[in-house]
């Protein structure tokens, strides 16, 4: 990890046209990349950055639910590169049954009504005692971001029914905001399975 590298995802990506947030009721954005299948509804998951801690929190509760339901379709989105979306999948431990969607140029996230964040958005301070919770609690660390992908992307997650319809969004308030993905799964008809009790870990934490 470089700081030169580490510095690029600071720096403000490229202003877009935000459209609005889908209204739960209302049919989802529709785009030539994300495609929907006719017989599941879809969960899609537009995540943070590659190396976001909070990401890869969203992205491994995705990946789990993936594997407990098959009956429903989970997409993730990231903005990006391939080759650093790719890197970053293996190192968390899989895609399982997600869709792993690349969206560089951040066409979908707007499309989707997600644009830049603030500084309180990242930086604050509940934000940044969350971050260190998540790391001695569930041995998630911030990772390099690689040569690609802005800290300051809002991410948001939404369930869309098999007609396309919205049935429940989230989008993140802050960087920490990590969706309720078992209500995702409930907004689609599907009883979420039970979450399993927290691991304790008894390790020194610095």
């Amino acid at each position: 990890m470089s700081v030169a590298t580490e510095w690029a995802s600071f720096k403000t990506p490229a202003k877009k046209e935000i459209a609005p947030v889908p209204e739960v009721g209302t049919k989802a954005p529709v785009n030539e990349n994300l495609k929907l299948p006719a017989d599941k509804p879809t969960i899609i998951v537009f995540l943070r950055h590659c190396g976001c801690p909070f990401a890869e929190k969203t992205f491994k509760d995705l990946t789990t639910l993936s594997n407990r339901h098959p009956e429903i379709h989970f997409v993730a989105v990231s903005h990006s590169s391939p080759e650093a979306t790719e890197y970053w999948v293996v190192t968390v431990g899989g895609n399982w049954d997600v869709e792993v969607v690349i969206d560089e140029q951040r066409d979908l996230y707007s499309q989707f009504g997600l644009g830049v964040s603030t500084t309180w958005h990242v930086m604050n301070p509940a934000t940044l005692v969350k971050a260190m919770r998540l790391a001695k609690d569930e041995n998630i660390w911030n990772r390099p971001t690689g040569q690609s992908g802005s800290r300051w992307q809002t991410s948001g997650a939404f369930a869309v029914d098999v007609g396309g319809t919205v049935r429940w969004r989230q989008v993140a308030r802050s960087a920490d905001d990590v969706p309720d993905l078992d209500a995702a799964v409930q907004s689609l008809g599907v009883t979420p399975f039970p979450k399993p009790p927290p691991e304790v870990r008894t390790e020194g934490f610095l």
